[in-house]
This record gives C-alpha cells, structure tokens and sequence, in this order.
C-alpha cells in the first residue's frame, strides 16, 4: 500500500462522505445481535451502533486502516464488543450462518469481485439475518451514466479502486438476497455522478 491509499486517501473518504452521515447513522441503528462489518476502513461507523449490536466483527484488507479503527473501536463504549481482523470480503475468515446482521457501507464499489463477496455475505448471515446496505451505484438516469462511465477510468485510480459503474443492487440479487426495504434513491447533497444510493435492509431467507 502507498502513503496515499494508507494516510490521504482515508482522510479524504471521512470528508468526502460527511453528507451521509445521517444516513449511516439511521442505518447503522438497525443492526442487532452478532455484527459484521465488510471493510471498516478507520472505523467511521464504529461509534454509530447502538447497544443493541452486541458483538462487531471488523473485516479491513490494509493493517494501517485497521490500526486506525482499533484505535477507534478503543474510543467507544462497550469497546470489548469489537473484534478486527484483517480479511477479504471475498473470502470471509467466518463459519456459515455466523451473524445476525452484515453492514456493507461504500465498501461494494472497490471490492474486485463483488459477486463472490456477495456470495460470502449471504453464506454467514442466519437465515432472516438483513444485510444493511448504502452503496453508491450506477444512476438510472441516462446522462448521469454517461458521465459515470466516462469518469470511471480515471476515478478507479483517484479513488483507490472504487468504482461509480456498479449495479450493486443486481450483485445483491444473485446472491439470493431479497431488497425488503433497500431501494435506489438520489442524495441531494452528494455530486450526480456519485449521489444514487442503494440504501436500506437486504434479507437472507
């Protein structure tokens, strides 16, 4: 990892995704029981989850990301509640049918094969476990696609590999999930090319 992806780039994250912070806090309440989160970068969510997630598993692939969210994890209450560990979305380090919630925050779009840690996802969480998502996707709108597309090239390189061209929702689909009450919605204060959101609950059946 460079100096960029390890201390700019996540600095430039946490600021950039301020506008969602409600979001994710709204979110992020509806998480009970044993908790995973997929890719918990500094641990931004960390103090967002109420009492009644009783237990945080962490997956981050970059040790210095994930020495900054223990040190984040070490700040909140209840701090015995998490446990991080270095690990790949698309290969998850867990047992099948192991949580009752898995979180999935602006972490769909930079994973390479978004497929298969759908896939893993759906493995670990119990049958009726949700999966909380709010990942930004591919518009439906048809300009706001050109736009994506055209900036995807050069964004994929800025931004550390994440990508504005996914249709996450789709990925999600496959997997065997079902959208409950997850669905696509434009945020107005994020750019047209990064504002369209999949935000809500996934269920496993």
């Amino acid at each position: 990892m460079s100096l960029y992806e390890d201390r700019v780039f996540p600095i430039l994250l946490d600021w950039a995704t301020r506008p969602v912070y409600r979001d994710r806090e709204r979110l992020l309440a509806q998480a009970t029981g044993r908790v995973l989160e997929l890719g918990v970068g500094t641990g931004t969510n960390f103090p967002l989850y109420t009492d009644a997630a009783t237990e945080i598993h962490g997956i981050e692939p970059g040790e210095s990301l994930l020495a900054l969210a223990r040190e984040s994890a070490s700040q909140c209450s209840r701090p015995q509640r998490f446990h991080l560990q270095t690990g790949d979305a698309q290969a998850l380090p867990y047992p099948d049918q192991h949580f009752d919630t898995v979180v999935a925050c602006l972490v769909f779009c930079t994973i390479p094969d978004p497929h298969r840690a759908a896939a893993e996802a759906f493995r670990v969480l119990k049958p009726g476990g949700q999966l909380l998502a709010l990942e930004h996707v591919l518009s439906e709108r048809r300009w706001v696609q050109r736009l994506q597309k055209g900036m995807n090239p050069a964004w994929k390189h800025l931004a550390c590999g994440c990508q504005l061209t996914r249709d996450t929702a789709s990925v999600f689909r496959q997997a065997g999930f079902r959208l409950n009450k997850a669905a696509h919605r434009r945020h107005p204060k994020l750019p047209a090319f990064a504002g369209e959101l999949l935000d809500g609950v996934l269920l496993r059946p």
